[in-house]
């Protein structure tokens, strides 16, 4: 973490030792060990939150993305409807302007109708 090696480390000791004692040197070394500690710990703390806040922010532009495909396939279906739907008025009001000249104009009755199926089941 810090790249500190043995004769680092052995210079810090003989230091601390002529600073600060060797009664008091324990105690020194208890409270800098416990102020390391606390700090890896926040650190730890704060890098599993500032990952989960950065995988949050990638579900979320997932989810984002997704939504605008799903916004634009329903764009393009009621589209497609609205299309289909006018087409249909379309056939309505043409049908209803031009009368189809197969069916009589006068209201009588069609007499074209086979009457096969009468005969067969009467006999």
């Amino acid at each position: 973490m810090f790249d500190i090696g043995f004769a680092e480390l052995l210079l810090i000791g003989v230091v601390g030792l002529l600073v600060i004692g060797p009664e008091q040197l324990p105690g020194a070394v208890r409270t800098t060990l416990a102020w390391v500690n606390r700090f890896r710990r926040s650190f730890d703390q704060i890098r599993t939150e500032v990952r989960r806040e950065l995988h949050n922010d990638e579900i979320l532009q997932n989810l984002k993305t997704e939504s605008e495909a799903l916004e634009q396939q329903i764009k393009a279906g009621s589209t497609s409807i609205e299309q289909g739907v006018q087409s249909l008025t379309q056939l309505a009001t043409d049908t209803t302007d031009h009368p189809d000249p197969v069916t009589p104009p006068t209201g009588e009755p069609d007499h074209s109708v086979d009457d096969s199926n009468k005969t067969a089941g009467s006999a």
